[in-house]
C-alpha cells in the first residue's frame, strides 16, 4: 500500500472497480421503512466527495473539527470520507453519552459542525443550536440525517440535501497529507476524565492494514459492522475493510437475533466482536439453527476474553485475538492462525509488523526480562499523535526514546508472544501483595454458575485493600459467595483468594463493552458503609 491516507485508498478502489458492493445497511434513520440499502465504491465516493464540496463551501476546512453522532450507517462513512478529503478532524461520539458528557466533547474538541440525528445524545437539534449559541461558541451547524427540514432554522441543515448540493459544485484544492489528524477519539473514562486521542491518516491506516494482511482480507469478503464505529475498533473494521475493497455489512444496533439473521443472509465472512457481543450471539435461540458455514475468522478484542470462551467461538469462527488501545490506533499485537491453540488460547499474540513491544520496571521504568510482569510499552506507526489539547498528559505518556507506556501490566516470553495480566490501575494491592483482577476474573468464569465476574478493591484500614469479586451469575443458577470462595481458594494462594463476593444483574458498562471498574467498586463501597 503506497498511501495511508483514507479517502484517496477508497478512490482509487472506486476506480478500478467503481460497481463492487461497498456498504450494505438496513434501512437507516433517513429512510424509516424501506429496504436494505446497498452503495458500490463509487456511489460511496461520489457522496463523500459531494458532502466534502459541500462542507468546504460552509467554510469547513483542514483541521476544523467534524463531529459525528450516528449509529452505523452509510452516512457515518461518507462523513468520515468528506472529512477525510477535506483534511477536517473527524469526532466520533457515542450515541449513549449524557448530554453535559456531550457538551464537554464537543467544546474540548471545539467542534465546528456535528452530523447527527434529529436528536443528539436525547436532546433535540433546536434545543441544542439555542445551547450551542451560549456554551458551544465553535459549533456553526448541524447536518441532520432525517426526514424533517427544519427550513426556519439556517444552522440547522439536511443531511441529504448538502450531499445533493455539493455534487455541482468545482473541487476545491485538497491537500492532506498521511500524518494529519484524521480523527480525535474520546477515551471511554473509566478511571477518570475522558481523553482526546489524536490519530491521524498514517496511524489508523497503518494497523488496519497490518490487520487486513493477517486475517487475509480480500474484495471476495464480506465483513460485519456490528462494533459501534464511534469506537476506534469499529473504524479499524471500516478501514480495513474499505483498503482491502471488501463489503461492509452495517448492523446500526446490536441485537442478537437480527445479527444471526443478517450473517446468514448476507453471507458474511469476516464477523468482529467484543467477548460480550459473541457471547450474546451464541445465546440466541436460533444460534444453533443458523447457516453460519460462511463465516471464516475475525477478530474479538476491546476486552479480556479467557480461554474458554475463545475455545466457544472458535468452533464456529476462526477468530485471532487482538490487543490495543485508543493510544495505539488501535492494534499493537494479534496471534496468528499459524500459533499453536495455547498461544492462540492464553496470549494475545505477537505484535504486528513494524511495531516494537517491551515490558518495564512498575518504578524504575528498566527493561523488564522474558516472563517477568511489568508495564507494556509500545512504538511504532500506530501511536496516537498526542491527546487533544494536553500537552503534560501527552508528554508524560511517552518514555525519551518515543515508547508509549500503555498502562497495561503485561509479560513477553522468548518467541515474542505477549500475555496481559491487567491494568496498572485496576492492580489491587493487599496486605503488600499484588493481586492482577484478570487472573481472577479468568479462573471465576470457568465456575458454571458465574457468566461474568469483575474483581475491583476496596479500601480497607488495616490490609490496604480488599479483594472483592462482583459476579453476575448465570440467569437460574444457585450460587453462594462462600461457594466461589472455596471454588477459588481451591486453585490459587490464600492471600489472592477474595475477601468479599457480590452479585450483580448486570456490570455498567462504558459505550464501548468494558466495564465501569471504578463505578461498580464505589457501590460496593457505599454497600460496606451502610452495614
Amino acid at each position: 500500500m503506497h498511501s495511508f491516507h483514507l479517502a484517496t485508498l477508497v478512490a482509487r478502489r472506486a476506480g478500478a472497480d467503481p460497481e463492487r458492493e461497498c456498504l450494505v445497511a438496513g434501512p437507516g434513520p433517513a429512510r424509516s421503512g424501506a429496504g436494505a440499502r446497498r452503495l458500490t465504491y463509487a456511489q460511496v465516493d461520489a457522496d463523500a466527495r459531494a458532502l466534502a464540496k459541500a462542507f468546504a463551501a460552509r467554510g469547513v476546512g483542514a483541521g476544523d473539527r467534524v463531529a459525528i453522532e450516528l449509529p452505523n450507517c452509510p452516512e457515518w462513512t461518507t462523513t468520515c470520507l468528506a472529512a477525510a478529503r477535506l483534511g477536517a478532524v473527524l469526532v466520533p461520539v457515542n450515541p449513549s453519552l449524557g448530554y453535559h458528557e456531550l457538551k464537554y466533547q464537543l467544546r474540548h474538541a471545539e467542534v465546528r459542525v456535528l452530523v447527527g440525528g434529529e436528536s443528539v445524545c436525547g436532546v433535540d437539534d433546536r434545543e441544542l443550536c439555542e445551547e450551542a449559541s451560549r456554551d458551544l461558541p465553535d459549533l456553526q451547524f448541524l447536518a441532520v440525517v432525517g426526514p424533517d427540514d427544519l427550513w426556519y432554522d439556517h444552522r440547522i441543515l439536511q443531511f441529504a440535501s448538502l450531499v445533493e448540493r455539493g455534487r455541482s459544485l468545482p473541487d476545491p484544492a485538497w491537500q492532506v497529507r498521511e500524518d494529519d489528524p484524521l480523527a480525535i477519539l474520546y477515551t471511554s473514562g473509566t478511571l477518570g476524565k475522558p481523553k482526546g486521542v489524536v490519530l491521524t491518516h498514517r496511524n489508523l491506516g497503518f494497523a488496519a492494514q497490518r490487520v487486513a494482511e493477517v486475517l487475509e482480507l480480500t474484495g471476495a469478503d464480506r465483513v460485519l459492522g456490528a462494533v459501534p464505529q464511534f469506537t476506534v475498533f469499529g473504524m479499524q473494521v471500516l478501514i480495513s475493510t474499505l483498503i482491502s475493497g471488501a463489503t461492509l455489512v452495517l448492523e446500526p444496533a446490536f441485537a442478537p437475533a437480527e445479527t444471526l439473521r443478517l450473517i446468514e443472509r448476507e453471507r458474511v465472512t469476516v464477523c468482529h466482536g467484543v467477548p460480550t457481543m459473541f457471547q450474546l450471539l451464541m445465546r440466541d435461540a436460533s444460534f444453533g439453527s443458523r447457516n453460519l458455514s460462511t463465516v471464516r475468522t475475525g477478530i474479538v478484542a476491546g476486552s479480556p476474553v479467557s480461554p474458554d470462551l475463545v475455545r466457544q467461538i472458535r468452533r464456529w469462527n476462526d477468530v485471532q485475538i487482538a490487543y490495543g488501545l485508543t493510544e495505539t490506533g488501535p492494534t499493537v499485537t494479534l496471534t496468528r492462525p499459524a500459533d499453536s491453540p495455547e498461544q492462540r488460547e492464553r496470549t494475545v499474540g505477537r505484535p504486528i509488523a513494524g511495531v516494537e513491544v517491551r515490558v518495564v520496571d512498575l518504578k524504575s521504568d528498566e527493561l523488564h526480562g522474558m516472563g517477568l510482569a511489568g508495564e507494556l510499552a509500545v512504538k511504532g506507526p500506530n501511536l496516537m499523535a498526542g491527546y487533544h489539547r494536553m500537552p503534560l498528559e501527552t508528554k508524560r505518556s511517552f518514555t525519551d526514546d518515543g515508547y508509549f507506556l500503555t498502562g497495561d501490566l503485561a509479560a513477553l516470553d522468548d518467541e515474542g508472544y505477549v500475555t496481559i495480566v491487567g491494568r496498572r490501575q485496576e492492580m489491587i494491592i493487599r496486605g503488600g501483595q499484588k493481586i492482577f483482577p484478570r487472573g481472577l476474573e479468568d479462573l471465576l468464569r470457568t465456575h458454571p454458575a458465574v457468566d461474568d465476574a469483575c474483581v475491583v478493591g476496596i479500601p480497607h484500614d488495616l490490609l490496604g485493600e480488599l479483594v472483592c469479586a462482583c459476579v453476575v451469575p448465570v440467569e437460574g443458577a444457585i450460587v453462594t459467595g462462600e461457594e466461589l470462595k472455596e471454588f477459588c481458594r481451591e486453585q490459587v494462594a490464600d492471600d489472592k483468594t477474595p475477601d468479599l463476593v457480590r452479585f450483580f444483574d448486570t456490570f455498567p458498562m462504558t459505550g464501548s463493552g468494558k466495564v465501569k471498574r471504578k463505578e461498580l467498586a464505589q457501590v460496593v463501597e457505599l454497600e460496606l458503609s451502610a452495614t
